[in-house]
């Protein structure tokens, strides 16, 4: 695991690829699921910094070793810099890693995230921002933050409210795990390419029903795909778009999906408190009996109450703030959740999940209704502290439309 105040770069868990006037950049920490290290965010900070500026790359391809594309932050590092009393090592780590999400959420250049597996909490935020998010049948995304004491971050608090009604709140709120189908439908993911199992037996039912063969064969369909984006020597995103239309597929949603309640959700999260929400939720279960209800109610009982109000308040805030503003007052809010001072559920959630695995974090305070508003207020100011300052965010002129929509 890298030290969160070491300054050399370590180019083996970001593998570089040169194609032509692409770029495939691969996360590669496979054994830890690709988990965001302090040196893999150095790492991919400075090799977006040299493509903004350098002719010869027109896309950047990124996806991941292993079965996962990314699990997310290296949580259990800043677990251990906060019991080592160095809040400041995981608020350096944090202000890198927003850096490196506002540079992608405005980056001149495409990029073409390839979400094939997991991909949780940082993953999110190395991905999600970019222009093309390619799902597959093997993707997991999810952002549990709450059940860690913490707070859905790396820009999430743009992206999930601007998303179908109220589904970021209750993916945000409940930590919910989405398919690729799910995302491509919320609009996670922007396309949706099979891999290999799946494309046969997509194109053996092409054939018995439509009566023809497919125009790609099924073999390697994100290895062909990346080498299609490499060919086309370009960095306009309309004919991006079109090159993974030709592998991309339409998925369908189980019965089951979160994204066939949307009725119910918009209903329920849409309530101005969790309070209100839980109160709703629990209404609902009173009418029908329905076991995701059941279960929406479980989980949000089981994640810590002071990371639930300060997510509903962030998730709230950020409809109307753009990237970089959201990305501003999230490093707030981390740097005060590393210090502990309102609440130390983050360590009590590292325990009680990573590190103990007992699953049975002790929350405090323990209930939504100790938790105040002046509380909450808390993590919304300013950190009192001479050696502490907000984040600051250069100024990003002559970028395309699909990055000045964020600012």
């Amino acid at each position: 695991m890298a030290s969160w105040n070491s300054t050399g770069i370590d180019e083996d868990q970001v593998l570089v690829e040169e194609r032509r006037f692409a770029r495939i950049l691969t996360l590669n920490r496979p054994k830890q699921l690709n988990a965001i290290s302090f040196t893999m965010v150095s790492r991919l900070l400075e090799l977006f910094s040299s493509y903004e500026t350098d002719p010869s790359v027109k896309l950047v391809v990124v996806k991941g070793k292993g079965r996962a594309f990314c699990a997310g932050g290296d949580v259990s590092a800043a677990a251990h810099a906060i019991k080592e009393s160095e809040w400041r090592k995981g608020a350096y780590f944090f202000r890198k890693q927003y850096t490196l999400n506002y540079l992608l959420a405005t980056s001149s250049k495409p990029q073409v995230s390839l979400l094939n597996g997991i991909v949780m909490g940082g993953g999110a935020g190395v991905s999600i921002h970019g222009r093309f998010r390619v799902a597959t049948e093997k993707s997991i995304f999810a952002m549990p933050e709450t059940s860690l004491g913490h707070f859905p971050d790396v820009g999430a608090s743009y992206y999930l409210p601007r998303l179908r009604g109220f589904f970021g709140e209750y993916v945000g709120l409940t930590g919910a795990r989405l398919d690729g189908a799910e995302m491509l439908a919320c609009g996670l993911a922007t396309h949706f390419v099979p891999s290999e199992l799946y494309h046969f037996l997509f194109d053996l039912y092409h054939i018995m029903y439509v009566g023809c063969v497919p125009q790609y064969p099924t073999s390697q369909r994100l290895t062909q795909l990346e080498e299609a984006l490499c060919r086309a020597d370009t960095s306009q995103p309309s004919i991006i778009s079109a090159i993974i239309d030709k592998f991309s597929r339409t998925p369908i949603l189980h019965e089951q999906s979160a994204y066939n309640r949307l009725d119910v959700i918009d209903k329920c999260f849409s309530r101005r408190t969790v309070e209100d929400i839980l109160a709703a939720l629990e209404e609902e279960a009173l009418k029908k009996k329905d076991d995701w209800i059941d279960s929406t109610i479980r989980d949000l009982k089981k994640a810590s109450p002071t990371s639930l109000k300060i997510s509903l308040r962030s998730i709230r805030e950020g409809r109307l703030q753009d990237a970089g503003q959201c990305l501003i007052r999230e490093y707030r809010m981390a740097c005060h959740v590393m210090r502990g001072e309102v609440s130390e559920d983050f360590i009590e959630g590292c325990r009680a999940l990573l590190l103990d695995k007992d699953r049975n974090p002790k929350w405090e305070p323990s209930k939504l209704e100790l938790v105040t508003d002046a509380m909450v207020e808390r993590y919304f100011s300013r950190i009192e502290d001479e050696e502490w300052e907000d984040l600051k965010l250069t100024a990003r002129p002559n970028l395309p439309a699909s990055a000045t929509s964020k600012l």
